[in-house]
């Protein structure tokens, strides 16, 4: 379904890379809408050695009960604070600077705590930059990889800032995580099958918020998904994949099918334009006029594999690394 990994994001892997031994405390910047699916595990690996500050951006367009379930779940994790923050908002982001220094610990009196801004595209990194610096320094945008290149800039609170371009990563393992990352917008238009996106999104939010979704587009009762076995097949090469509407419960693509047919996508003869009524989902979703929603909390996340469990084992016996506090 996917296909986005341009060169410049992995030339951004390799200069984060070459940057983060002079840094002192890492901030990545998450959808609140999706702390999770909006979190590049690809980062959480090249900073496992730093203390780090989860912003969660767009927290006006996030249900605020999930996301202070979102806050407590990062506050308790070794070396890291979150902060729920709407980017444009400067008396929110004012006590971004403090929360650095505190991570960051004993830093020389003669220079900056320096931090490194990360996350992947379209997550409102550059509009935090610009909110903390109080002027228009990092470009911005609705698109996702606006920014490009590594930008440097200081700041109130004696903190020196990184902004660096927006990284994915080449294959997203979670299936459900891939959709709600293009259903928010972090994934070009143009990369993905829309309407698809559109019916895992429709079940998604009649699980987690039915009556928003009745009320806004003056739905009835929502219709329980019944699998098809015949849709259902794979090849035996072929990749396994969730059944996702199952999951759910529900049928997005009758309930989208009845969104379009009250918005504009019934034409002649009575066939539904799927196609609108996915325009007229993800684009009122991305605004928030569903309301405020947000599409996974903590229960959400995937317990470890037995690599990933390995894996982690392995870097603890290995002794781990120390901070820069130079």
């Amino acid at each position: 379904m996917l296909g986005w990994y341009p060169g410049h994001m992995n030339k951004a892997r390799r200069q984060i890379q070459e940057a983060l031994p002079e840094i002192d405390v890492a901030i990545e910047v998450l959808d609140a809408r999706l702390p999770y699916s909006s979190a590049n595990p690809m980062l959480a690996g090249l900073t496992r050695h730093k203390p780090v500050l989860k912003i969660l951006s767009r927290a006006d367009l996030a249900d605020p009960e999930r996301t202070r379930e979102w806050v407590a779940y990062f506050d308790a994790l070794p070396d890291t604070r979150a902060l729920a923050v709407t980017t444009t908002n400067a008396r929110e982001l004012k006590r971004i600077p403090k929360l650095c220094h505190e991570l960051a610990g004993q830093v020389r009196a003669d220079r900056d705590v320096r931090v490194m801004v990360m996350g992947i595209p379209n997550v409102g990194k550059s509009t935090l930059i610009n909110g903390l610096a109080g002027k228009a320094i990092a470009k911005t945008g609705n698109e996702p990889a606006v920014t490009k290149r590594q930008q440097k800039v200081r700041i109130a609170g004696r903190v020196a800032l990184i902004d660096t371009p927006g990284v994915l990563w080449p294959k997203i393992e979670d299936q459900a995580s891939a959709y709600r990352l293009a259903a928010t917008g972090a994934i070009r238009d143009t990369a993905i099958d829309y309407v698809e996106v559109a019916v895992v999104t429709a079940a998604e939010l009649a699980r987690r918020y039915p009556e928003a979704l009745k009320a806004r587009y003056k739905l009835g009762d929502l219709p329980p998904y019944a699998a098809n076995p015949e849709a259902e097949r794979v090849e035996a090469d072929g990749p396994q994949r969730v059944d996702l509407l199952a999951v759910a419960g529900f049928d997005g693509h009758a309930i989208l099918a009845e969104i379009a047919s009250r918005r504009g996508g019934l034409r002649a003869g009575g066939e539904v334009d799927l196609h609108r009524g996915a325009e007229v989902l993800l684009h009122e979703l991305r605004d928030g006029k569903l309301g405020r929603l947000t599409l996974e909390t903590p229960t959400d996340i995937p317990a470890p594999t037995e690599e990933e469990d390995t894996a982690a084992e392995a870097e603890n016996n290995d002794g781990g690394g120390a901070h820069n506090s130079a």
